[in-house]
């Protein structure tokens, strides 16, 4: 069977949308200038937002947005579960003073629609992951400027869906970000210009990992059904989150495929469940990524309370390494240079993490603006993918190739939304089987 590269299918699929695939469509804009970030979006006319996804982060998004600059609103919230909404919009009111009409509270599987719908400029999508695609493609089609959640896709065919509509974002002159937020982060940047100026030489190799405790779950009541059980601990369901490599590794893959400017092209890995209790996931993942040039990136992740945490990156070249957020080392172990920190930074060791969030949405305003638009849209659809490889060769056993995945028809999740059993098959994946 012959081989189809991603640009081939990508090709095909928009050729029959009625879209043409230029060089270099999807443009990513790489932040590895030297200038300093900006600390607010510049003044324009109003720009409303519409929410969808009322959980936490969604909520924090919200006000991040709020926070990106002057003449931002945020008119319209849509969520599957009322509760979520009304906390979400409680909170809005008690941190900014803003309330949101009940008349653009918009309660179901299609509240995205009615978001979309509500005279907004701008859609942030914080859904559980799987719902992502099809919020993605409708705000898209729709004629919105996109701020949505990592990662955007649970499974290949979403992966292509993100892929494809971000192509039609781009040639509608439509804004995508994302939330990668090292993309944003003011000390990453600048050690990525640093590498991407030789400051270790040519990359051979890389390392990065997300080891904590657990995160959280939810056990289900008897007054819900089976499907909204599930939506309630969606973080613990493969078909909703993608397994934790996937919702929450992504941020240390996507630096990764950064850094080194390419994606993997194969990978092998291997996982287990040992002490969670909930859900169809695994605890652990450690997997073998092999990009271009030979260049291997061991990627290792696990969700399990007492034991060491680390969450890190390193990435490695002929001439030193990198932490690749604030420090250069030489061969030797030597500090060859580290990222300036003011006072303040000094004694605020998530200085840059919290202002990362609020920068996602400085440059999304920025660019909307100034007319200069910048789409992310496949570097986390690139990002999202990488992990699924991961979390596919963990649970299967087998080696998985980067273009026999990208061409792959699986499609997670249920056929059908209603308030009661989900058919699906909820065992847990056996390596070699």
């Amino acid at each position: 069977m012959s081989k189809h590269t991603r640009r081939d299918f990508i090709n095909k699929s928009l050729l029959a949308g009625g879209l043409t695939l230029a060089a270099g469509a999807i443009s990513c804009r790489q932040k590895n200038q030297a200038q300093p970030l900006r600390q607010s979006a510049p003044d324009g006319p109003v720009l409303k937002a519409g929410l969808v996804g009322c959980g936490s982060r969604g909520t924090g998004a919200a006000l991040n947005f709020l926070d990106a600059g002057p003449s931002l609103e945020l008119v319209a919230l849509g969520d599957v579960f009322d509760d979520k909404l009304q906390k979400c919009r409680a909170n809005i009111k008690k941190e900014r003073g803003i309330e949101i009409d009940s008349e653009r509270c918009y309660v179901g599987f299609d509240a995205f629609e009615k978001v979309i719908d509500a005279g907004v400029d701008i859609v942030l999508l914080a859904t559980p992951p799987y719902f992502r695609p099809q919020h993605f493609e409708a705000a898209v089609k729709a004629g919105k400027h996109v701020f949505m959640e990592k990662p955007v896709a649970v499974d290949p065919v979403g992966v292509r869906s993100i892929l494809i509509n971000g192509m039609r974002a781009q040639e509608m002159g439509l804004s995508v970000v994302t939330g990668t937020i090292k993309r944003h982060q003011e000390d990453y940047l600048a050690t990525y210009q640093k590498i991407q100026q030789g400051a270790i030489g040519e990359i051979v190799a890389g390392n990065c990992y997300y080891n904590q405790g657990k995160l959280w779950h939810v056990n289900p009541r008897a007054e819900w059904s089976e499907l909204e059980a599930m939506l309630r601990n969606w973080v613990n369901w493969c078909w909703l989150s993608g397994d934790h490599i996937v919702e929450q590794h992504i941020h240390n893959l996507d630096l990764m495929n950064w850094f080194i400017g390419a994606h993997p092209d194969r990978a092998t890995g291997f996982g287990s469940r040992q002490r969670r209790s909930t859900g169809d996931q695994y605890d652990n993942f450690s997997v073998d990524y092999i990009y271009p040039n030979n260049v291997h990136v061991h990627s290792m992740c696990r969700q399990i309370n007492g034991c060491s945490t680390n969450v890190s990156d390193s990435i490695r070249g002929t001439h030193g390494y990198t932490n690749c957020e604030n420090t250069i080392f030489d061969t030797h172990g030597q500090v060859r240079w580290k990222y300036p920190l003011t006072e303040e930074q000094q004694n605020d060791r998530w200085y840059f993490f919290w202002r990362a969030f609020a920068q996602e949405h400085i440059d999304l305003v920025t660019a909307i603006r100034t007319h200069q638009p910048i789409n992310e849209a496949q570097q986390i659809a690139e990002s999202s993918l990488t992990a699924i490889m991961g979390r596919i060769s963990a649970y299967t056993g087998k080696m998985v190739s980067w273009d026999e995945l990208l061409n792959s028809e699986l499609k997670l999740g249920p056929k059908h939304f209603v308030m009661g059993p989900v058919n699906i098959n909820k065992s847990i994946p056996i390596p070699g089987q």
